[in-house]
Order: C-alpha cells, then structure tokens, then sequence
C-alpha cells in the first residue's frame, strides 16, 4: 500500500455493487484515475457470501449466485481500468474529499476531486432488540451465517431459529440449507411478514414453521443455545433450538459521516442527498444501501452508475451549487409516523447539462398507508404496507427552476 496516491480524480469508499458499478462507470465515461477502497481482503460486498440466487437479472439478464456475481462485478471494474484497494479502512472524512485511511503499510491520507460513499448497511444486532436471556454462542446475523457457508467447514448449529421475516430472512433460511443446518422455526413479531406474501411459501416448502405475532424474549446457553422464550400474544412458551439467526433490521453504515459532521436524514439515518447524490459536502457523492435500507444489489448497481455520471458532471463543472439545495416537499403523510424516509431529501435548481441521479422520489412506510400525497407540488396516489420500495416522479416545484 506504500504506493497509494496522495490524490485521484474518483475515490470511491465501498467495493460493494455500488461502488464497483460506479466505478465501471466513472472510467467509461473517461474519468482519470478511480481508487476503489474496501476494508475487506476480498472486494464484492455481500454478494460474495451469498450461496443462491438471484442475482445479475436487472444486470446482465442472467441468473446468478452470489459469488459468481460479486467476481463479475469486480472484473467489470477492473476491466474498466479502475484501481481496487483492497484491507484499507477509512478512518476519518473531510472537508473537500480528503480521506484518512489505515492501510497494513500504516496511516496515509488521500484526495479525491469527487468521493463516492458506498458504505452499505448492517443489520440491527440481539442488543438492540432488547432480546435478554444468556448470552451463548450461535447467536448471529445472516452476514455471519452467510460467512460460515461461504468461507468455512464449521457448522455453527445444528437446529436454529430465524428471526425476522424480511427477504434476508428467506436469505438466511435457504443459507441453512447449506450448510446442513434444519431450522426449527421462523418468528415474525408483527401480523403479517415483512418481505411480500409469496415469500411465506418458502418455509412452508421447506416444513419450517412460520410464527406471527411471536418475539423473542431470552435466548438461553452457557456454551451454546439450547433454548429460547418466546412470547405469542402476551403468552410465553420455551423453543429448543441450538442457534438463532438475527435478521433484518438494517441501518446504515454511517459512523464515519456522523463523525465529519456531514447531514444525516432523521428517518432513514442515512446522508442528506440532493438529487445528484451529492452530500451536504459536495466533495462527497453517496449511493446503495448508506442511503436507504436495505435495496437488492440490482438496485444498487444501477444507483451507483447513475450517481458516477453526476461524478462526472460534477469534474466538468456540470452541476448547480449544492449550497442552493431546498428540502424536498412531501405533504399528506408525516415523516415520523406512516412515513419512514424519502429521498433525494433535497432538490437544486436543474442543472441543462445534467441528468439526476434521482429523477424519482423514493419513499418507504413505517404502518400501512393509503391516500392522496403531494410531492414537488405534485399529486400522487399510493397504498403500500411497510418496508416496500415507493417510486413517485420528480418534479420541481416552479421557485426552483
């Protein structure tokens, strides 16, 4: 790592699909110099554990594992001229695109005219769910299971429960598969799952029962799990199990913009955006999962090449002052109650020479909605359950253009 650069024209932060769409992107669109960083020794995020498919449909219109796709994904970059530094974690943002990072060579700083954040995001540990009991091992995230599958010959547990019920829930289920592992249930605190009703057929194929309305109160063990409470419907009944897979609840990765003081969105915990993916320093761009959890790895792709071509506009001087940027105007449905986010959370006034990376708004519910809402100005009618991805074109309101 003696020879990274002191600065490059495209520095991107995350080598998840992303980030190496984006960086794809930035060299084909003629960029100079673009330097992926990625704190694992192995670049592809997520993907790269993932033992099943789908995946590369939205892509390359072919079905594909998680592993084949993440190689994929870094041969485009690479193949793209694009530079992958891979066991070097950022340590520090600031102003202007200067990145602190630690390297196995030791500290070292670097620039980059444009930086895109592509951190990702993690799922909500045993802590904070208020799950009490002992604290045994087999207790894990679908990450770490999905690590052992991929990386290891070890069998974490025999019979474990799945907590959770969104689609890296059913992830979590067909990983169990894998490595031989025959889960004894799958919880749902709420009424109905989270992910779409189609997907409550997988555990019923695979003779897994799904329990509603059921949450765990205390997981028991010394060494490992042998037992969990649960609670139904204010009644409470012991589980045995050897193992318990936390799912879901995904947060942004976002400890590095809270510590450079850059906005933070108070329902998504994500950055601020405008609609050219650009944060309140407009050095910094971000895209995939830091900014919404969680979307499929498709999704994020595409949402790193789109912001790569704002990247580039912004090197060409193509994009309006950010400094300008007005909140997003959504009436109707209230921040904090059914809605959880939207975003971009900020608008400028259009730039002619560029296209957003944003041209529709992006809204998630926390409880079930209905009705008339107003964004930009302009009416829309949605209806949605909670933990689904709403699109509504964007227009500006007239005192921004």
């Amino acid at each position: 790592m003696s020879n990274l650069p002191e600065i490059v024209d495209a520095l991107i932060v995350g080598a998840g699909p992303a980030g190496l769409s984006a960086a794809a992107e930035l060299r084909r669109l003629g960029v100079g110099r673009v330097v992926v960083l990625e704190r694992e020794a192995t670049p592809g995020g997520i993907p790269r554990h993932c033992l099943h498919s789908p995946y590369g449909l939205r892509e390359w219109k072919r079905l594909m594992f998680g592993p084949a796709y993440a190689k994929r994904l870094v041969r485009e970059a690479e193949g793209a001229g694009a530079e992958i530094r891979c066991q070097t974690t950022v340590t520090a943002l600031h102003p202007g695109g200067e990145v602190d990072v630690s390297t196995p060579d030791g500290p070292r700083r670097i620039r980059g005219r444009v930086v895109l954040l592509a951190l990702g995001a993690r799922e909500s540990p045993r802590a904070a769910r208020l799950i009490g009991g002992t604290k045994p091992g087999g207790v894990m995230n679908t990450a770490t299971l999905q690590s052992f599958a991929a990386f290891s010959k070890h069998r974490p547990f025999h019979n474990p429960v799945i907590l959770g019920s969104e689609l890296v829930s059913f992830s979590a289920l067909l990983t169990c598969r894998t490595v031989d592992a025959r889960p004894v249930a799958m919880l749902e605190p709420g009424p109905e799952i989270t992910a779409r009703g189609v997907m409550a057929m997988a555990p019923r194929a695979m003779r897994v029962p799904l329990l509603l309305n059921t949450r765990i109160t205390a997981i028991h063990g010394r060494a490992q799990v042998n037992g969990i409470t649960v609670e139904t419907n204010d009644t409470s009944r012991d589980i045995a199990c050897d193992g318990v897979v936390v799912t879901g609840g995904f947060r942004p990765e976002n400890a590095l913009l809270r510590a450079a003081g850059l906005a933070l969105d108070p329902g998504s915990l994500g950055p601020r955006v405008d609609q050219y993916g650009r944060v309140t320093d407009p050095a910094y761009f971000s895209a995939g999962n830091v900014l919404h959890p969680i979307e499929t790895a498709g999704w994020c792709w595409d949402e790193g090449r789109r912001v790569a071509r704002c990247m580039a506009a912004a090197l060409n001087g193509s994009l309006p002052p950010r400094d300008a940027a007005t909140p997003l105007a959504v009436t109707g449905v209230r921040q904090g109650d059914a809605l959880a986010y939207a975003l971009p959370q900020e608008i400028c006034a259009p730039a002619t020479q560029a296209v957003p990376a944003f041209d529709r708004v992006q809204m998630r519910l926390r409880q079930p909605f209905s009705g008339q809402v107003r964004v930009q100005g302009q009416s829309h009618w949605i209806a949605s359950r909670p933990e689904r991805r709403i699109t509504v074109p964007l227009h500006p309101t007239p005192e921004a253009l």
